[in-house]
């Protein structure tokens, strides 16, 4: 009961390779006495012969990648590598000055001094005022 050559007419009105085609194992027999392509065309038809999706590239794996890319590539960039730096070591010093003066005055303890400056320095607070709303909103200043 070999099919070779349906399969091999089928796959030239198809299209697909012979390892795509899908043949009705319950029409083996149709499909056997089928020897011209008009016959194989009726047969596609009727929906013995069907050609099985083309199997491509899984982007799972790439989609999982970018969900944990967090924008970080050239062109989210703004400035030059000098204007950025600038921009960086003006806000830490007014942060880490903030906070000194904060300690000093005893407002915060040493502990959650070491933890904001560690904060700070992982780039959480855009500005002092948003170091202020944070101290608020968990509490961390000392009851008076």
């Amino acid at each position: 009961m070999s099919l070779k050559t349906q399969k091999k007419m089928a796959s030239s009105i198809l299209k697909a390779g012979r390892s795509r085609l899908w043949i009705n194992p319950e029409e083996f027999g149709r499909v056997e006495s089928a020897i011209t392509k008009e016959e194989i065309r009726k047969l596609i038809h009727e929906g013995v012969i069907v050609t099985k999706r083309e199997k491509g590239v899984s982007r799972g794996r790439h989609r999982a990648k970018t969900r944990k890319k967090k924008g970080r590539g050239p062109g989210s960039k703004k400035g030059s590598i000098h204007n950025r730096k600038r921009i960086w070591i003006n806000k830490i010093r007014t942060l880490r000055f903030r906070l000194k003066e904060l300690k000093e005055k005893k407002i915060i303890t040493p502990k959650i001094y070491r933890k904001l400056v560690l904060l700070a320095k992982g780039g959480t607070f855009r500005s002092v005022s948003h170091l202020n709303e944070y101290l608020k909103s968990h509490n961390l200043t000392r009851r008076r």
